[in-house]
């Protein structure tokens, strides 16, 4: 027995001797200062992303943009122009310009060569599910029932490479829309067909070429992701998903027969080409630009999904340096006329002049107006990264792993300009010639590049590498805080005893205060059950109709309300013998211990999903969190250190929670007259309908822990 204890001992002194051992308890006993460390460090971080930002480059030597002159020739400009005049002057009738303009548009394909089909469509209404989180792309129910005059009508045009194998291809998307189409929608027309029409005959073409015409009667997006659905999953049998013996055939698309196209080169049967290497969505608006013409990329696709950066990086080489486009994308707005941007850009401009003076090698450090302009422009890509709703179509291909995007050209003149009109022609008809000749020589799908990044301009870019640094500093201190409210509260440990004594009722005691934390984590999982319940309530919400957003909205808190005091009555009375064995003050941070782990998990869980979210949720959560103190306590303690913890727990309460944080970002950016209950209804609702993971962060992962920090705040010590 001795020899025993001795080795015993002889272990803990080993362990208690190794550095990671004694750097692990030096961290848990000084956990509030490395709280305050890494969080203002984290803020710090994402703070500097814009000072932080490279330049972007091309990855793959194989895009070679620019390498080979334009073959886009007038020619092709002026049977661009062409159908673009056809186009508009059947816009002008007042019935029948639909199925006109699907015929006219398969007519040019046709003539050119071209396989033409149409594909036939019903727009899927969306409606929150909860399942559809964990489904897959194509998997909406396809059996409902549609009217026969309730669908839309893609027109598709298939060019086969000359030396391919058909196993690849890429697509351009136009969407028109064949009843309310205007001139920038001709416009977008004529610039995809100048481009098609010189593909049909050039001999370096190694992939083929779909020309999607998406109609877009029912939105941008509808067209593009029923078509990928139908390509991606073949229906084997007559027509396919058309449901054409439905309706009758002297209607709609089956007038299109009585056109004098060639049968030869025209199907009503789906047709497909190889597997996607990239696709390009083509938008025109004027948007009175003054200075030049204007291109602006929309990249994010659905749950932060992002195309691989050498994509983007060649349409703003090409847009720039070939054609002289000014590029742009999304930025928010109301963050250029803030003034403390400003004055943290001028703070940091003057640091970086001072790193300069001392070495000028170090290039730390930018302008105070590029700081602020790259700092808008990061909060535009986080922003919508986190939302996880697509800001194009081109989000319909990034479900099924495409490298797309949206490119919208707006002009310096107005479209009624007839002599600017085909110099504009013939600049995107270059554009997206290069572009397509660019992935046009890859011999793999893109991977040398980016896949996870966050852009400051169309020319600087945010690695992973980099931005995770913010967010591993935010969540750092979470286990090291909940590590040390366990050991300050469990006391007496069984584990540690020496003895092998039976053991009495004092040992017993000691061994279930040693468990005590399983009450807590019972809270826990509790209030976590909770917020599952509530994410699910607005699909039975939906159902009520006539219900205003405001009405759903209010039904929903009450519902919720009510579900929490039912699941504490019936899950939380029967166990709380537990809680008389423990002292109220051990309760409380036990609690807030299991909570803090809840809150690294379910934010390190969420960063593997999309980091936009979790880098949000944590600036929100963490502090709120690690902060959480009983305000009984403080009220007693009456001390200026205990006040201002308590002002700052009742701040971040309000803050972090999901309503008024959406409430006073709307109020910031928009004006808080603007502010309606419904409007986070509304908000809410376009989350599910896009299956945006970051509905599912707020009801099961921030909701829950919110409810759980307002505990501990009013817990009765």
């Amino acid at each position: 027995m001795a020899e025993t204890e001795t080795e015993t001992k002889s272990v803990t002194s080993r362990m208690r001797q190794r550095p990671i051992v004694r750097l692990g308890f030096l961290l848990i006993s000084q956990s509030v200062i490395v709280s305050v460390i890494c969080c203002t460090a984290g803020v710090l971080a994402l703070l500097l992303l814009p000072v932080l930002a490279k330049n972007t480059y091309i990855s793959e030597n194989a895009l070679m943009p620019g390498s080979a002159s334009s073959m886009l020739s007038q020619q092709e400009i002026l049977e661009a122009n062409k159908l673009v005049r056809d186009i508009a002057s059947l816009s002008s009738k007042p019935s029948g310009a639909a199925i006109e303009s699907r015929g006219l548009i398969a007519q040019y394909m046709s003539d050119l060569g071209a396989e033409v089909n149409y594909h036939k469509f019903h727009p899927h209404s969306n409606q929150f599910h909860p399942l559809h989180f964990f489904s897959g792309p194509g998997s909406e129910a396809k059996q409902d029932n549609f009217s026969c005059s309730f669908y839309g009508v893609n027109t598709v045009g298939i060019v086969r490479a000359p030396h391919g194998d058909g196993k690849e291809a890429i697509v351009l998307v136009t969407p028109y829309d064949s009843v309310r189409g205007g001139v920038g929608e001709a416009l977008s027309l004529g610039i995809a067909y100048s481009v098609f029409s010189l593909l049909t005959r050039v001999t370096w073409l190694a992939k083929d070429i779909i020309w999607l015409v998406a109609d877009s009667q029912y939105g941008d997006y509808a067209p593009v992701t029923a078509w990928l659905r139908d390509y991606h999953n073949p229906v084997f049998g007559d027509s396919g998903s058309l449901n054409t013996e439905m309706c009758d055939e002297n209607e709609n698309i089956f007038k299109l027969k009585e056109n004098s196209i060639p049968e030869r080169n025209i199907s009503y049967t789906f047709r497909r080409a190889g597997t996607m290497a990239a696709a390009l969505v083509l938008k025109v608006a004027y948007r009175n630009e003054h200075f030049e013409d204007t291109l602006s990329i929309y990249a994010e696709a659905s749950n932060g999904q992002m195309p691989n950066l050498d994509l983007i990086n060649i349409v703003n080489y090409l847009a720039i340096h070939r054609q002289g486009l000014h590029v742009k994308v999304e930025k928010l707005w109301s963050l250029l006329e803030s003034k403390w941007l400003r004055i943290l850009g001028e703070i940091l401009e003057s640091l970086g002049k001072l790193a300069k003076s001392l070495n000028p090698d170090w290039k730390f450090g930018i302008s105070a107006s590029d700081y602020v302009e790259g700092t808008a422009t990061l909060a535009s890509s986080l922003y919508y990264q986190a939302l996880g709703v697509p800001t194009g179509p081109h989000g319909a291909f990034r479900d099924y792993q495409v490298d797309a995007i949206t490119l919208e050209i707006s002009p310096k003149y107005s479209f009624n300009n007839k002599d600017r009109r085909n110099d504009f022609l013939l600049q995107g008809g270059r554009l997206i010639e290069g572009v397509i000749r660019s992935v046009n020589n890859l011999l793999e799908k893109f991977h040398q590049s980016f896949f996870l990044y966050l852009l400051t301009s169309p020319g600087k870019f945010v690695s992973v590498g980099v931005y995770m640094i913010a967010f591993a500093l935010l969540v750092a201190p979470l286990p090291l805080v909940a590590a040390s409210l366990y050991a300050g509260s469990n006391d007496l440990n069984p584990a540690s005893r020496k003895d092998k004594k039976p053991i009495n009722s004092d040992d017993l005691d000691g061994l279930l205060k040693s468990w005590k934390w399983l009450n807590s984590a019972k809270r826990v999982f509790v209030v976590h059950l909770w917020g599952a319940i509530v994410s699910l309530l607005p699909y039975f919400i939906s159902q009520i109709c006539d219900c205003t957003p405001t009405t759903n909205f209010l039904i929903w808190i009450l519902l919720s309300m009510l579900i929490l005091l039912i699941l504490h009555q019936i899950l939380g009375s029967p166990y709380s013998h537990v809680c008389e064995i423990q002292s109220q003050e051990s309760e409380w941070a036990l609690l807030k211990s299991v909570t803090i782990s809840s809150v690294f998990i379910g934010l390190s869980l969420m960063s593997v999903i999309n980091f936009a979210t979790a880098e949000i949720g944590a600036i929100l959560i963490v502090p709120t969190s690690l902060l959480a103190y009983p305000l009984k306590l403080d009220i007693k303690a009456r001390s200026l250190r205990s006040l201002s913890r308590m002002i700052c727990n009742l701040i971040l309460g309000v803050i972090s929670f999901p309503p008024a944080t959406f409430f006073l970002l709307k109020g910031v950016l928009e004006g808080f007259k603007s502010i309606n209950a419904g409007d986070f209804w509304n908000w809410v609702e376009s989350l599910w309908a896009w299956n945006s993971a970051t509905y599912l962060y707020i009801g099961m992962v921030h909701l829950p822990c919110w409810v759980l920090c307002v505990h501990i705040l009013l817990h009765s010590c």
